[in-house]
Order: C-alpha cells, then sequence, then structure tokens
C-alpha cells in the first residue's frame, strides 16, 4: 500500500480507522494471556508497571504503520522481536505466540463490516491479507529464532551446572575425577 495523493478506499479506512483498529487489536492480543494477566494488561497503563502491555501497544502500532507505508523487513522485524521476545519465554506454543499477527486480520475484518464486498475492494483487500500471511510467517521465523536462544541459554546453563558439580566432587574427593590406569 502507499500513502500518497492518490490513495485507495481501504488505505484511506485503514488511516480514518487507526486509532479503533489499533484499540481492538491489542484488545485481541491482550486477550491471548490468562485472565488474570490479561486484566492487569489492560488496567494498568504505568509502561514502568506494565512493560508487556506497553510493548504491545508502542509495536503494534509501528506494525500498522509498516503495513501501510511499505513493509521494510528491517522495521518489522525489530517490532516483531520486541513483542515476540515476550511472548517467547511466556508458556505459549509457537503458534500462539505468534497468534497476535493474524489477530490484525481478523481486527480489520471485523472494522470493515463487508465493506469488502459493498465497497468493491476484494482486490485491495487480498494484498493487505497477503502482507499480513507475510508478517506472520517472518514472525514465526523470529520466534523459532527466541526459542532457540532460550534453549542454549538452558543448555549453558546445565553445562555449567555440571561442571561446578564435577569441581565440588573433586574437593570432596579429588580421586573421583581422574580416570584409574590399569
Amino acid at each position: 500500500m502507499h500513502v500518497g495523493p492518490k490513495m485507495t478506499e481501504l488505505e484511506n479506512f485503514l488511516l480514518r480507522n487507526k486509532a479503533a483498529i489499533l484499540e481492538r487489536w491489542c484488545h485481541l492480543i491482550l486477550e491471548t494471556y490468562p485472565a488474570h494477566t490479561s486484566r492487569f494488561l489492560k488496567g494498568e497503563k504505568d509502561r514502568f508497571v506494565n512493560p508487556v502491555g506497553h510493548t504491545i501497544s508502542r509495536e503494534t502500532e509501528a506494525l500498522y504503520d509498516e503495513l501501510l507505508r511499505g513493509m521494510d523487513v528491517d522495521k518489522l522485524s525489530t517490532s516483531l522481536e520486541n513483542i515476540i521476545r515476550i511472548r517467547s519465554v511466556q508458556d505459549f506454543s509457537p503458534s500462539e505466540g505468534i497468534t497476535f499477527v493474524p489477530l490484525l486480520k481478523r481486527t480489520i475484518r471485523e472494522k470493515l463490516e463487508g465493506r469488502i464486498v459493498d465497497k468493491g475492494i476484494f482486490g485491495e483487500w487480498a494484498i493487505l491479507e497477503s502482507k499480513i500471511d507475510t508478517m506472520a510467517l517472518l514472525a514465526f521465523d523470529i520466534y523459532m529464532k527466541c526459542r532457540e536462544k532460550i534453549y542454549e541459554i538452558k543448555l549453558d546453563e546445565v553445562k555449567g551446572e555440571r561442571e561446578r558439580l564435577f569441581r565440588l566432587l573433586e574437593r570432596i574427593d579429588p580421586t573421583s575425577g581422574k580416570s584409574e590406569k590399569g
């Protein structure tokens, strides 16, 4: 999509309804958390008390703007990664971890309320859906990289703990770490 002198019907709609779309999208994302967490994330507006809610709000706006501007992969990746880093350390499966991206499609479809057919913007809608799908695939790659990093960190911790235990055993019994020669 482009933002310029000749805006399409869908682009115009998306710009006019940006605040409502972002509010609904954030609401749906926060609904993916357990009820008590969701209530906190929705209710607490202080960014220092609620950094998760703040990050989701800030980055969804950046993603939305980039969707309308031009889909710069570096900018998309940065915003996606900021959200996914949070979700990858939580109890989400990969599909749950990135579900926030397809929720944008649902949000826009709800706001359009049949205008896709009425206004004859099906072609524009198909292009927008494709862009959101591309964003979801990018999110999946980022999610998997974050999970790989978490597993590497856990493995390093296990290796470090094993080394500490071996050193402790050697102090207790200096012969425990040495092989016997026969």
